[in-house]
């Protein structure tokens, strides 16, 4: 069992769960390959009235309205404008997700813990699955982002449904 203050999660040819390495404004983050459905450019996205501050709007992924996530300000970073979308399975359908660069596929080292004991207490810890590194840089490992608040998805079903 890894304890606090050894070595944290990293990234190591061979070891770990398969991931999808990427920028989230200022922060680095990894999600389960077996999470991801596809990666493209930006969307055009409509914003959406009386959702969470991290949710940029609406767009159509392969025909059906879906709820935008910027990554960067669900996890505090702040907002960066998107480079990719990460069209990710939830529980109840598609959501894409805004982040920055690409950096590519890399096998995760993640504890099951959630990493630095500092991160349990902070608002996006259900999120973060474990702290690792990437060179000298901190690796945000997140957990499933299969859990999409309802008023997300009320308000994409009210922005899909015509008037």
């Amino acid at each position: 069992m890894r304890q606090y203050g050894h070595a944290p999660a990293h990234l190591d040819e061979g070891a770990g769960v398969e991931s999808l390495v990427f920028r989230a404004g200022p922060l680095l983050c990894a999600l389960r390959l077996d999470e991801i459905i596809e990666t493209m450019r930006p969307l055009e996205t409509r914003a959406l009235a009386g959702t969470p501050p991290f949710v940029r709007g609406i767009t159509v992924l392969r025909g059906v309205p879906t709820p935008v996530i910027d990554v960067s300000r669900l996890l505090g970073g702040g907002t960066a404008e998107p480079e990719r979308y990460l069209a990710v399975r939830t529980e109840r359908g598609a959501i894409a997700l805004a982040t920055g660069e690409i950096l590519g596929m890399r096998n995760v080292e993640a504890d099951a813990t959630g990493g630095h004991p500092a991160l349990l207490g902070g608002g996006s810890t259900r999120l973060v699955a474990g702290v690792g590194t990437l060179g000298a840089e901190p690796l945000l490992l997140l957990q499933s982002m299969r859990a999409v608040p309802d008023e997300v998805w009320e308000a994409a079903a009210a922005a899909g449904t015509p008037s």
